[in-house]
């Protein structure tokens, strides 16, 4: 295999890498109660009913982009034992991106279209389609719907869209429904009670480098292992990495990897501060005056003109011989 082969294949590997942390317990810990369990306590693939109707109930996952959070959901739903089904079996719950156009229509054509259904006519009445994938639900057995990037379904007929998801937690085909989205999709959940009151909220919170500098310096040093470097050794390098992702967690992971691809690019045996500077420039297009790895007062810029919360610098790093 050649130099740029090997290369290509640590970064695939580094990029299918899942760092577990304390919010993926969390989100387990949520779907668990919302699934039905035997006498033993065992979760068991069925959705738990809530009322005397036999009304599910639905998460909500709440992050800002580059938090993680659909990586988050899907390690959480692949992860869940009562929603594996046998080998050759169709899977237990269904998840779809929210397409564009935005609308119920083609949300509910990508949910049928997960659930193996040929190709649905676009002349077909979205309440047609509603209840076919009910029928889907029943027949297949789906416990769960996950619709990731959730706020963007909102830009249409808002009302139209929470009677819809209510609908699929009322009646025998009800499941638990997973939302995942911005800070607009909570907004808009919160404007109708009656939906509101279905979910619970699983609200991702930005990465502190201070709380969470040695889980991220942790997983720094795990990615060079796993590259063959040796890890950095500057030691404010974790609040710079994390200002430079905006303080979310899934950037944080992003910006470790672009770094590395550096070093491995120039051959190095040691991942630097450096190389986290120059995969900086080439994504964000940043000149060294405007590099969170190059200058000395780093905390003062903001990425993206965002007003983003710096913490206060705790330590200099080391210079460089």
């Amino acid at each position: 295999m050649s130099d740029m082969g090997k290369v290509m294949r640590i970064l695939e590997d580094l990029r299918g890498l899942h760092v577990t942390n304390p919010r993926d317990a969390e989100f387990a810990s949520q779907l668990h109660r919302l699934l039905a369990h035997d006498a033993g306590g065992n979760p068991l693939p069925s959705a738990l009913r809530f009322t005397s109707t036999g009304e599910t109930r639905g998460i909500m996952i709440i992050d800002e982009p580059g938090g993680g959070k659909s990586t988050l959901v899907q390690r959480g739903l692949d992860r869940c034992a009562a929603l594996q089904a046998e080998p050759g079996a169709p899977k237990r719950y269904l998840d779809a991106a929210v397409p564009s156009p935005a609308t119920l229509k083609s949300m509910t054509r990508e949910l049928l279209k997960d659930s193996g259904y040929p190709d649905v006519s676009k002349s077909r009445e979205v309440w047609s389609m509603m209840e076919l994938l009910r029928e889907r639900i029943s027949m297949l057995g789906v416990v769960a719907i996950w619709i990731d990037e959730a706020h963007d379904l909102f830009c249409a007929d808002r009302n139209l869209i929470l009677r819809a998801l209510k609908s699929l937690m009322q009646g025998d085909a009800a499941v638990i429904v997973i939302l995942s989205g911005t800070s607009a999709l909570a907004e808009v959940v919160r404007s109708d009670p009656q939906v509101q009151r279905r979910f619970t909220s699983l609200i991702l919170p930005p990465v502190d480098p201070k709380a969470d500098g040695d889980q991220i310096a942790g997983l720094i040093e795990t990615y060079c292992q796993r590259a063959g470097l040796a890890p950095p050794a500057e030691t404010d390098l974790v609040e710079r990495v994390t200002h430079a992702a905006r303080y979310r967690f899934g950037r944080t992971v992003e910006v470790v990897v672009n770094a590395i691809e550096r070093a491995l690019m120039d051959g190095a045996d040691q991942l630097d501060i450096d190389h986290f500077a120059e995969a900086y420039a080439l994504h964000e297009g940043a000149g060294s005056e405007r590099n969170v790895f190059l200058i000395e007062d780093w905390w003062n810029l903001r990425p993206d003109g965002e007003a983003v919360e710096a913490p206060s610098p705790r330590r200099r790093r080391k210079g460089r011989g």
